[in-house]
């Protein structure tokens, strides 16, 4: 992940540890100043289900997408966190021009897309993607920006897959995942945004499907192996002679 700072005269910061720690504090990774952080503030861990923030018991709340978060939320690229009065936005370390493709769908009028708002003025709202849809000044849905900005974009199939361009752009570029655009293939789970908008694209049909390789089949599991025939055959033989010897025993006492 790759964390830019919006309005801030600072250099990104990437990181690819299984944890992130923010803080004031010398030891974290991630050293923020001291009159926007507390010592250790937060941590972004990544597991099973993908990125978790978690605020440290005391320290002052937090802001995802402009929303409060006390505890703990979940992250995607794209998110805007807030502490104080520095803004990061998280970064997915892969640009959607270098990924690859989504396999081409045969009947786009057969797969189910839409895009869900989930920060900004539309949030809640969801939107299907039939062969079109477009927001802005000639869209169909209108797109509030600040300090009345214009822009626009632009979901439509093309050769079977979903491509976003941005129809018209001002001081707020779209982005896909954090990173600007001006034209992308979609993948379902991509988020989009664009000032305090974001929207997360849903569609199941076109996602990226890595093949898992079958693991290897488990040995077979033998039962301890006897004792062989001719093995068996000699102990026999052996307890017979040692009968035999002591019968001849008992003959030549008595």
């Amino acid at each position: 992940m790759r964390i830019e700072f919006i309005r801030a005269a600072r250099e990104s910061f990437s990181w690819t540890q299984a944890q992130l720690r923010m803080g004031s504090a010398p030891g974290n990774d991630l050293i923020l100043a001291a009159d926007q952080a507390a010592a250790e503030h937060l941590s972004i861990d990544c597991d099973a289900r993908g990125w978790v923030l978690r605020v440290t018991p005391g320290a002052a709340r937090i802001y995802v997408n402009a929303r409060p978060v006390h505890e703990q939320a979940l992250l995607r690229p794209g998110d805007v966190v807030s502490v104080g009065d520095c803004r990061m936005l998280l970064c997915a370390d892969e640009v959607p021009e270098r990924r690859p493709l989504p396999p081409a769908v045969s009947d786009p009028a057969s797969c189910t897309a839409a895009l869900r708002a989930v920060a900004g003025p539309l949030s809640g709202r969801v939107f299907p993607v039939h062969e079109f849809l477009e927001f802005g000044p000639r869209g169909r849905h209108a797109l509030e920006l600040p300090q009345g900005e214009a822009g626009s974009f632009r979901i439509g199939w093309h050769d079977g897959r979903l491509t976003l361009s941005a129809e018209q752009s001002g001081q707020h570029p779209l982005r896909v995942n954090g990173n600007p655009v001006t034209k992308a293939v979609l993948q379902s789970g991509d988020q989009i945004g664009i000032a305090m908008h974001r929207f997360v694209l849903e569609a199941p049909g076109i996602k990226m499907e890595q093949e898992q390789a079958k693991p290897p089949p488990p040995p077979p599991v033998h039962a301890p192996e006897t004792a062989s025939h001719a093995g068996a055959g000699w102990l026999i033989l052996t307890a017979a002679i040692l009968a035999l010897g002591i019968a001849l025993l008992f003959l030549v006492r008595f």
